[in-house]
């Protein structure tokens, strides 16, 4: 079974590389969803879920949105596309949701990246 939460936070970036207006300093509201698969726990607090959404919650917010939300994502990530965010937050959260299975982030309403674990072969 898989659940997913969603998580909002600002930032601003540059993309040194981009031929066209993103390669100047800009920001947006990102988006991020964090799914995770696994069976119901069978006892303790979270009998019957996957995870408590709470404790996901917490775990995401001091991992990935403290440190991202209304920072400049150039000062942790040399290239911060929407492709290298992902990457660095799969890197911090993988050994700590065992079971993440998914994570996407949007960078626009209409534009978002997807990584999931079977992306890592």
């Amino acid at each position: 079974m898989q659940i997913r939460k969603r998580f909002h936070f600002e930032a601003a970036h540059e993309l040194p590389h981009h031929p066209g207006k993103c390669a100047r300093m800009h920001g947006h509201s990102y988006r991020l969803e964090v799914a995770i698969s696994g069976p119901l726990q069978k006892d303790g607090p979270s009998r019957g879920m996957v995870e408590d959404f709470d404790a996901l919650e917490s775990l995401v917010a001091v991992e990935v949105i403290d440190v991202l939300d209304h920072r400049t994502l150039n000062e942790l990530i040399d290239n911060p596309t929407a492709e290298e965010i992902l990457l660095w937050m799969w890197r911090r959260l993988e050994p700590k949701l065992l079971f993440l299975d998914e994570l996407a982030l949007w960078e626009t309403p209409t534009a978002c990246a997807i990584l999931r674990r079977s992306d890592f072969g």
